[in-house]
């Protein structure tokens, strides 16, 4: 299947050689930041916690991911990501930012071993979720094991890795301020539980970045998500990366 699509973005390309076409995403638009010395470092480095092979190919993705993490640091607290898998993005992240000369921890909370099946919607379980994942962990795409992302991540000194599932290690992260707050879980339960967990930790225009809000096939995520705004009196911008992107309004 991943063969097969990636196909059709090199049929893209060779037919149309000026158009972005790849990780979901067909644009006519400039895209000048691939080019961008800054950018290329951080994505290289990115590719380094999948072991120097790029099969995620998230140029934009990383993008807007780099954005939203610069904008961040700029605020007074610290990083959160809930699903971290190999490390990709919050490995560019740190390259992107210089990690250490900033005074800030990134807490890194995964279970490192796919999705939890306790933490499922009954709709994502009868679509077949929970198999889906443990296929992407036997065949790499999905990390298996903590002790390799360990490693990508020695290079830092100011993280913190979190072994287990949300919502239960939510009470580890021990920080009261938060400026960046990546959700990629893969299924709903958890994420609507970080968000709620985080939401009164967020400095003012803190950003919240959501990797699957508009992905196709990710409704029970979106609704979910949607639901939780809603109720806190946001909205989501959904992203034609397949992200959505939330900013804590000003008090």
């Amino acid at each position: 299947m991943l063969r097969a699509v990636r196909a059709e973005y090199w049929l893209a390309r060779k037919l149309l050689p000026k158009v972005y076409s790849n990780d979901g995403l067909i644009c006519f638009n400039s895209y000048a930041f691939i080019d961008d010395p800054d950018f290329q470092r951080a994505y290289q480095r990115g590719a380094r916690a999948l072991g120097d092979e790029d099969w995620y190919q998230w140029h934009w993705r990383v993008h807007v991911g780099l954005w939203a993490a610069a904008t961040a640091s700029k605020l007074d607290g610290d990083f959160v990501e809930c699903g971290v898998s190999y490390g990709f993005l919050s490995s560019a992240i740190m390259e992107y930012l210089d990690w250490d000369r900033l005074d800030k921890t990134f807490y890194l909370l995964d279970t490192f071993a796919g999705i939890d099946p306790r933490y499922v919607t009954e709709e994502e379980r009868q679509s077949g979720i929970v198999e889906h994942s443990e296929q992407l962990v036997r065949n790499g795409m999905y990390v298996d094991g903590v002790d390799g992302v360990r490693a990508n991540f020695a290079q830092w000194r100011n993280h913190r890795i979190i072994v287990g599932a949300v919502p239960e290690t939510l009470d580890q992260v021990d920080t009261d301020r938060v400026a960046y707050l990546h959700i990629d879980m893969n299924c709903a339960p958890p994420e609507v539980a970080a968000l709620r967990h985080f939401w009164p930790r967020l400095t003012p225009g803190a950003v919240v970045l959501l990797d699957d809000y508009a992905n196709r096939g990710r409704d029970e995520q979106r609704i979910a998500m949607d639901e939780v705004a809603g109720a806190l009196g946001v909205q989501v911008c959904a992203l034609p990366t397949g992200q959505g992107l939330l900013l804590k309004p000003p008090r």
